[in-house]
């Protein structure tokens, strides 16, 4: 049976740089894309980083008994739902899987495939970088919106918290402050529970 490694952590971890080495350095590895009811952000295309839906796909993958998993966070720009759909993109007896996601989400997955096929990769960051990059990488948009930027970083705090952590069974922790002795232990890791 396939694993499922689900790449998390804190906004302004490097969770996203991280995923997207790992595809390029494990092209054996497929890929899931997620569902989001946000804007898309400069940069982002359809169907890559997500699929950008609306109210109506989430209702309907929920009435079709498809929907695995659905957060819907309250921004300062209205409600924004983000959800994974067993949409035809699983083949577990085949191949194996990279995803990224929330804490939320993680638990969710868990609970639909099994603790056996979930491998989470918790990255994680000093909180003051953290900030730095998320303030740096805010002012880059075309208009930053730097309220919401602050929802996510307290957020953030609250959903990583040990509890929360310690209870989703996440021991292994990948720092990135050095991003390629990071991505050399995760894939160590990887490459070891694919046995």
């Amino acid at each position: 049976m396939g694993k499922i490694f689900y790449v998390m952590g804190k906004s302004a971890s490097g969770k996203d740089t991280v995923y997207k080495l790992l595809l390029e350095r494990m092209p054996e590895l497929k890929t899931v894309v997620l569902y989001t009811t946000r804007p898309i952000r400069d940069g982002e295309r359809e169907g890559v980083e997500y699929h950008f839906s609306d109210e109506n796909a989430l209702i309907e993958a929920r009435e079709n008994g498809h929907l695995i998993e659905a957060r819907t966070y309250d921004t300062v720009f209205g409600p924004w739902s983000y959800f994974t759909v067993d949409d035809g993109q699983f083949d577990l007896v085949h191949h194996d899987y990279l995803m990224i996601g929330t804490l939320e989400s993680f638990e969710k997955m868990q609970e639909y495939f099994g603790k056996d096929i979930m491998v989470p990769l918790y990255i994680c960051v000093e909180d003051g970088v953290r900030l730095e990059r998320a303030l740096s990488r805010e002012r880059m948009q075309k208009e930053p919106k730097y309220a919401e930027l602050c929802r996510r970083y307290l957020a953030d705090e609250k959903d990583f918290c040990e509890e929360n952590l310690v209870r989703c069974g996440i021991t292994r922790r990948y720092e990135n402050v050095d991003l390629e002795g990071c991505l050399k232990e995760i894939i160590g890791d990887m490459k070891r529970s694919m046995i």
